[in-house]
């Protein structure tokens, strides 16, 4: 057996020191992005079912809540609005309003914590009465006229002090629509963070709960992809590339991994995972019942979106991938 020549891999195994010498991926708390559900009313914290320690927040609860992510060494957010439904419209007009609950909660958020980026979602669906993404005439969502209202949404975002504009409905021509109601308002240097691959997935079930949008007739399959194609990724990425987009979001995540390679392969934009709702859920309903460790499998999940491309994560476990990596940086 001596004399059998192979090679000796384990050698950079051998010492929990000597993986972390040469461990190609690093998960940063920089590269984390929390979502943020502002609901009306006040004194609101409802804990979302389908989400464990997650919650619906009203503008009263939210300085709270900042107060928890910039401790932990969060640097972003992304805001979601969740308005009553006597509240919501055919056109979605909340959206826009100029004190809407994402324009109030940027104004709140950027006022006591300035250092905070804050990413504003920019969608119809939480505000239109059918919840979907756009116009709708009979059970038809209209492209070209949903741009129009989708523009009044990022400019009033821009207005209130948003730091990005993620638009999210995957209309034609959206980035293109906002580019140039942001440019036009002079908000040309307000970064567009575009949902550019956006599939038509079942892994979002637990937010239409947290966001109270789920579409009142048929599904989203019109506009957002079929989860069984790769080219179209390609097709839909390099049209907002060439409308205008800073940086490009693949949603979901896990079962997308090979679409956030290609992605970060063909595109020279930072890339965002978008680890969802669903994602998420499984992971809390596995370590619940005690199947799992859930640090275990966060983590390694999370390093493996890193691996496959992602500069960005957009996931409801930031607050405790910081923690965690706090930990760790204090036992270091």
């Amino acid at each position: 057996m001596k004399n059998i020549p192979f090679n000796r891999h384990r050698r950079l195994r051998a010492s929990a020191g000597m993986r972390a010498l040469v461990r190609e991926t690093q998960l940063h708390k920089e590269d984390l992005i929390y979502p943020i559900f502002v609901i009306d009313g006040e004194q609101v914290k409802n804990e979302i079912n389908s989400m464990p320690g997650i919650y619906q927040l009203s503008m009263d609860n939210l300085g709270a809540e900042m107060d928890e992510v910039v401790s932990l060494g969060i640097k972003s957010v992304i805001l979601f609005g969740v308005p009553f439904d006597h509240d919501k419209d055919e056109q979605g007009t909340g959206a826009f309003h100029h004190n809407g609950l994402v324009q109030e909660a940027t104004r709140l958020i950027k006022k006591q914590y300035p250092e905070v980026i804050v990413i504003a979602d920019t969608c119809l669906c939480e505000y239109t009465s059918h919840g979907h993404c756009g116009v709708v005439e009979g059970e038809k969502i209209l492209n070209d006229a949903s741009l129009d209202l989708l523009a009044k949404t990022a400019i009033s975002q821009a207005e209130a002090g948003a730091d990005i504009i993620a638009p999210s409905n995957m209309m034609d021509g959206f980035v293109a629509a906002i580019r140039a109601g942001l440019d036009e308002a002079g908000y040309e240097d307000i970064p567009i963070m575009s949902y550019a691959v956006k599939y038509a997935s079942a892994f979002y079930g637990p937010f239409r709960d947290a966001a109270n949008g789920a579409p009142q007739f048929g599904d989203r399959k019109t506009y957002q992809m079929d989860p069984a194609n790769r080219l179209e990724a390609f097709r839909e990425a390099e049209s907002d590339v060439e409308e205008g987009a800073d940086f490009l979001i693949v949603k979901p995540a896990l079962s997308y991994m090979d679409i956030i390679r290609d992605v970060k392969n063909n595109f020279n934009l930072p890339v965002v995972s978008y680890n969802v709702s669903g994602e998420y859920s499984m992971v809390k309903a596995a370590a619940q019942n005690g199947w799992i460790d859930e640090k275990a499998i966060v983590m390694e999940m999370l390093t493996g979106l890193k691996r496959a491309g992602s500069d960005l994560i957009i996931t409801y476990f930031s607050k405790e991938v910081a923690r965690w990596i706090n930990e760790e940086n204090q036992r270091g």
